[in-house]
């Protein structure tokens, strides 16, 4: 027919059937590509394929054929005013022309098809991150027209969009998707709404060969100092410092991917605080171990030197015992010089008996944070650090996994 003829007397400003039945359209999607997902922005970027579907009584004509019209006359027609809700940025492509088609069969029903790209919020629980599962949405609803006058469906239900499941993400695979119909309720009305939700699973393979197993590398890196003495200071601390600096490099490295949403306590920031702390943990052992070596030397060197000058002069050692004498039966106040006195003496006053227990309580409790044996310390250390590491990873990936 003569699109002049058919289009003679038609308003583009009216609906189809104004003034009584809302017009029902019917939508079905192709996703052509999911570009980029940003955890950053919490968006992610699409490329779509719209179609709409709606029957125009004011277009019929005689005949079992359809045409398809050239997509400039789309500006003599009515369309729906479809939006995508969330949306960021969207534009429809326009190379070689601008992408939409119009098709009219000769019922009335008017095919009209967009392809668009565009950035849709999504809203991330990064929690989880990297074993996390996004769902996201796109949500295409009325702008202008409520309820009462029009109707939106899927075309077939679930089967109404294609190509999702056929997706490559570089980090995501699609689990599932599946599409809702529904309505949204603002103050201007009610107006109808058609959703397309899915769901997205990382793929957590890449961040375990990226962060995971160098961090446990670096763990197990520390331990190594646990197989080397304690008089080998230079080696030691070379190899706890270096883990360390490793180690915050690498902490380093996996925020700065995701700067913009440091608010997240994240799974992988839990795990790398797990590494860093063992590392350091093992660091500060060295510490402890040549710090109570030390003072074990130390205590020793004086008997060492008196058992050297005892050699030599006798008389000095007659001297020191005579005067250790009398300091025994001597002394007005109590001075206590061992780790426990006998405070039974039934000479003593009260409060000399009080201070006698006090101070023989505050040496044994001093006594139990004493190492005797520092070399003990390496040797438990090389059994508690890698059991509880075990531990600890159990109970980590236990509840990122299954919880």
């Amino acid at each position: 027919p003569g699109f002049e003829n058919l289009t003679m007397g038609y308003n583009k400003y009216l609906r189809p059937y104004f003034g009584g039945e809302p017009v029902q359209i019917a939508m079905s999607l192709d996703i052509a590509s999911i570009s980029s997902i940003s955890e950053s922005d919490m968006d992610y970027t699409a490329t779509i394929y719209l179609r709409q579907r709606w029957t125009d009584p004011r277009l019929v004509f005689h005949g079992n054929k359809s045409f398809t019209l050239d997509a400039r006359l789309v500006e003599l027609l009515w369309v729906p005013d479809t939006y995508i809700v969330e949306s960021k940025r969207s534009f429809l492509h326009d190379v070689t022309v601008g992408n939409r088609l119009i098709r009219l069969f000769s019922n009335g029903t008017i095919l009209y098809a967009l392809r668009i790209t565009t950035t849709v919020a999504c809203n991330m629980d990064l929690s989880k991150y990297p074993m996390d599962t996004q769902t996201c949405r796109l949500q295409l609803e009325s702008w202008g027209y409520d309820e009462n006058d029009v109707i939106f469906i899927w075309l077939r239900g679930n089967d109404s969009v294609h190509g999702i499941e056929k997706l490559r993400l570089s980090q995501y695979t699609v689990e599932r998707y599946y599409t809702l119909v529904s309505k949204s309720q603002q103050e201007t009305g009610s107006y109808p709404r058609l959703i397309l939700q899915f769901e997205l699973r990382r793929n957590v393979l890449y961040f375990i060969l990226e962060t995971y197993v160098p961090s446990t590398l670096l763990v197990m890196l520390s331990w190594v100092s646990f197989w080397i003495t304690l008089d080998s200071v230079p080696a030691r601390t070379c190899i706890g410092v270096t883990t360390v600096l490793s180690m915050t490099t690498l902490m380093i490295g996996s925020r700065s991917s995701l700067s913009k949403t440091n608010c997240f306590i994240k799974a992988i920031d839990v795990y790398l605080g797990i590494c860093f702390s063992f590392i350091f943990g093992a660091l500060v052992e060295y510490a402890v171990a040549h710090y109570s070596s030390s003072q074990k030397c130390a205590a020793k060197a004086p008997q060492e030197v008196n058992k050297e000058m005892e050699e030599v002069n006798i008389t000095n050692i007659l001297n020191s015992s005579i005067a250790s004498y009398k300091r025994k039966f001597s002394f007005t106040s109590i001075e206590v010089s061992s780790d426990n006195v006998n405070c039974s003496d039934l000479t003593m006053k009260t409060h000399e008996k009080i201070k006698c227990v006090l101070r023989n309580k505050i040496h044994r409790i001093i006594g139990y944070f004493t190492i005797q044996n520092p070399s003990n310390v390496d040797h438990y250390s090389k059994l508690l650090f890698p059991l509880f590491f075990m531990l600890v990873n159990v109970f980590y990936w236990a509840y990122y996994l299954y919880f």
